[in-house]
């Protein structure tokens, strides 16, 4: 099965029978299955198969053994890359194979099951209009909640919190009937002073708490909920954006592991930090959201915060009332935003950073590279740079920044991009990833070469289409540009006039639209062409600042192009990628730079840091690095290792070399191992 994102899950079975009607399923669903089967096969995931007349649980996860269930009605939920429920009635065997790439369930006779579907994207449905005032905005933030499947610990599953509706600024306000009708009433509220920057800055906590907020000419922004009597005030800005992030920490974070309480939840590793600070979490599951919230404020929770996973995003917002239009999409991936900073950015102190960066992560004993008049890639007209600056960040991961400026260490959204992103998935007609590489610059033929195959070797195991290009003319590129990709990935020569192909130049501006999803413009200064391409219809893309050497950007190409292919977001991609080279800081992401390309073997695209103790072992850091599913429940795939963790978690183990070597076997991820990148099969070959 596909989603519109050309995320697959595959099941294979034996002597399917397709059946009219099947099992109800209690869960939201975007389509069902039925059919007679004696066995299925699937890949490796976490499984939980709940018993519906006793309520009994059984997870298989990492185990090495089978796991054998009794007769009984069972409902089992299976985390692949699209949600998938299985139920059905009967006894029943769930195992994997040796080399954890497939998962198998089987039943004694042909036995009728039932498949439930429900994608990890969705879009808007909606479109509030609200006047470009605090007040409206606050009224268009009050019901962003309103695509909330539920109220209570449980939202805080991503695949219970709906894509918002969209925001359009008008004269007056409309507030569409099925949105007013469906937006949660918690009797919790929010009033902020009556300036556009504390209204942006509160709605991640106003969406996520289902809250309403108004606007009012008081000093100090307050969170309370009538019901029980709290109150809590905030400081002024700038402080209060840092309360906010850390309020939101607070209940997202305390209600990941309160939920665990329910009926359907994962019980996760960091459960027993509710020890700690004395919280009963069956008592509090059941609770109102109002007394939720209070209970909440009453326990100490700093005394765990440390122990919780990092914040996945933040974007750093201009307080202008256009930009409340990108709130949906932020809101959507749970996004912390803070009000934009920075500071201007001297070459030294670019270089410098530029280099600690590359220290922190390569050989301490390496050098600049000396460049040279042919280390350049190289044209006859001149490059257009770019003035960077220096952004203060805070909380997250992921740093998105859509304000003036264009800074270092962030990517640079473009509002155009998220509405592109709609278009892609709205006109998918079938599964396939169309992939085009183009050369045109003669001398960069290893990192042409190498990337080819990186394609070509993905898409013996994903639905890929490569297609390679070389020495395109204007009008060629043109036409490769306006017609439909999901990923170009562009190796040559780019000038103030546009990207160099045999005849000439050719500038984004001119063409009459971009239908490239993706994209990678390999070549000197490419950031205004590559931005061009985002407000002509493209998605996201990495593009480069300034000149740059010609074999740092063979590195940075081909690291990237296995990192995006194989599912990390194109931001996550290009952050490791440019960790290869001196000068990471000349390359960028502009766009969306939370797009996901491709789906991962792994469910969520995992990095790993392995350091050699002197005792001959190995320590080993696992880090699941989702785009957007903050909330998600991730476990490690290694027979001795059965917990299960919050995403975002770093999980530390100990290994022999037997075992990291067979873990590294089934990993598919990049590793970083004594300051070097390496991907897991290279890792292998490094360590015999």
């Amino acid at each position: 099965m596909f989603d519109r994102t050309k995320t697959e899950v595959s099941i294979d079975t034996d002597a399917w029978e397709t059946v009219e009607s099947g099992y109800d399923i209690q869960r939201p669903l975007d389509g069902t299955v039925s059919g007679r089967v004696s066995e299925l096969r699937l890949p490796p995931a976490l499984v939980k198969a709940t018993e519906l007349e006793s309520g009994e649980e059984y997870k298989h996860g990492g185990d090495a053994e089978s796991l054998d269930l009794p007769s009984g009605e069972y409902l089992l939920n299976v985390t692949l890359n699209i949600k998938t429920y299985v139920r059905f009635s009967g006894p029943a065997t769930i195992w994997k194979n040796d080399d954890y790439t497939e998962m198998s369930i089987s039943f004694p006779e042909p036995t009728l099951v039932t498949f439930g579907f429900r994608s990890h994207h969705d879009e808007p449905v909606d479109t509030i209009t609200v006047p470009p005032t605090p007040e409206g905005v606050a009224t268009a933030v009050t019901y962003s909640s309103s695509s909330h499947k539920t109220t209570g610990a449980d939202k805080s599953y991503p695949t219970l919190r709906g894509h918002p509706p969209r925001i359009e600024l008008g004269s007056e306000t409309d507030i569409p009937d099925p949105v007013s009708e469906e937006r949660f009433d918690t009797g919790i509220e929010i009033v902020v002073p009556d300036r556009l920057e504390y209204v942006l800055v509160v709605a991640p906590l106003a969406y996520y708490l289902q809250a309403e907020v108004t606007v009012a000419d008081r000093q100090f922004p307050i969170l309370r909920a009538p019901e029980t009597g709290f109150e809590h005030e905030f400081a002024l800005l700038p402080e209060f954006q840092h309360e906010v992030a850390e309020t939101l920490r607070r209940v997202f974070f305390l209600d990941c592991l309160v939920r665990t309480a329910g009926q359907y939840s994962w019980n996760v590793a960091e459960t027993s930090l509710l020890e700690e600070i004395d919280v009963d979490a069956g008592k509090l599951y059941e609770r109102t959201p109002a007394e939720q919230l209070t209970g909440y404020f009453d326990v100490a929770y700093e005394r765990i915060d440390g122990e919780l996973p990092e914040w996945h995003l933040a974007m750093h917002v201009e307080p202008r009332s256009e930009n409340a239009t990108c709130l949906p999409y932020y809101l959507d991936d749970l996004s912390l935003v803070y009000l934009p900073e920075s500071t201007d950015l001297e070459k030294d102190q670019l270089l410098n950073k530029s280099i600690d960066d590359f220290y922190r992560a390569g050989d301490p004993q390496a050098h600049p590279p000396k460049a040279t008049a042919d280390t350049f890639r190289r044209g006859p007209g001149p490059v257009q740079s770019v003035d960077r600056r220096d952004p203060v960040l805070h909380e997250g991961q992921v740093n998105g920044w859509l304000a003036d400026g264009v800074p270092i260490d962030v990517f640079k959204a473009v509002p155009e991009a998220y509405e592109n992103k709609f278009e892609y998935l709205n006109d998918s007609d079938d599964g396939d990833i169309d992939v085009t590489l183009i050369l045109n610059d003669e001398e960069m033929v290893d990192e042409h070469e190498e990337v080819a195959e990186i394609y070509e070797e993905r898409a013996e195991e994903l639905p890929i289409d490569v297609t390679v290009h070389e020495h395109l003319t204007k009008a060629e590129l043109a036409a490769v540009l306006e017609s439909s990709h999901d990923f170009v990935h562009y190796i040559g020569h780019c000038e103030e006039d546009g990207l160099r192909c045999t005849n000439g130049n050719l500038a984004v501006s001119t063409l009459e639209d971009s239908s490239v999803q993706t994209f990678f413009l390999n070549a000197c200064g490419s950031y205004y062409e590559g931005r061009d391409l985002v407000k002509k219809g493209s998605v996201a893309g990495a593009v480069t600042f300034t000149k740059v050497l010609n074999k740092q950007a063979a590195k940075v190409g081909v690291a990237f192009a296995r990192l995006l292919i194989n599912g990390f977001s194109i931001d996550l991609a290009l952050r490791f990628a440019r960790r290869r080279i001196m000068m990471g800081k000349d390359y960028a992401v502009v766009g969306d730079g939370t797009h996901v390309l491709t789906q991962t073997e792994n469910r969520y695209p995992i990095f790993l840091t392995i350091d050699q103790r002197d005792d001959g072992k190995f320590d080993l850091i696992t880090e699941h690095r989702p785009a957007d599913t903050n909330g998600t429940v991730c476990q490690i795939y290694h027979e001795n290792y059965t917990e299960y963790h919050l995403q975002g978690t770093k999980v530390h183990l100990t290994m022999n070399e037997d075992d990291l070597l067979m873990f590294l076997d089934r990993a598919e991820s990049p590793v970083l191992y004594d300051g070097e990148l390496y991907w897991s099969e290279e890792m292998k070959d490094v360590l015999s």
